[in-house]
């Protein structure tokens, strides 16, 4: 009784693997979000086209390219200088930590409709403060191995 008791309580960890569990989690997120976005921009979309409209709904004169353009290449630098900077740094975290401290801040940044000294220094305080407990939280207090 007491061996089927210890083989339910012992852990076996992959470390080949083990890696890649919350960024399959995230892929899977993101791809549901994808669907999603698709499923309520998608009808509109091919309605409008039907109609010969010449502003379509999704691309229409409302959208903020600087935005819009501007998150997809930090997104795409992100998870680039992750692991660019992760492998300065192997095993310890820091890739995202200091990736994701550039990267919220310029985020925090390109949205800012505003910037006065008092935004400007709260998103700052938000970039170091919210990767960081991230950070410690998945890498110290867990021990999830991070870029």
């Amino acid at each position: 009784m007491e061996s089927g008791l210890t083989s339910l309580l012992s852990v076996s960890i992959d470390f080949e693997t083990s890696h890649l569990f919350f960024p399959r989690i995230i892929h899977w997120l993101m791809g549901g979000l994808f669907a999603l976005v698709l499923a309520l921009n998608v009808v509109p979309f091919l309605a409008a086209v039907r109609r010969g409209e010449r502003t379509l709904p999704i691309l229409g004169e409302s959208m903020d390219k600087f935005r819009f353009f501007g998150t997809l290449a930090l997104i795409a630098a992100y998870f680039y200088l992750m692991d660019v900077v992760g492998n300065l740094f192997p095993y310890t975290g820091y890739g995202f930590l200091f990736v994701s401290v550039v990267f919220v801040f310029l985020m925090s940044l390109m949205y800012m409709h505003t910037r006065t000294k008092r935004k400007v220094v709260t998103a700052a305080i938000n970039a170091i403060v919210a990767p960081s407990l991230a950070w410690f939280i998945l890498a110290k207090l867990f021990q999830i191995t991070l870029p």
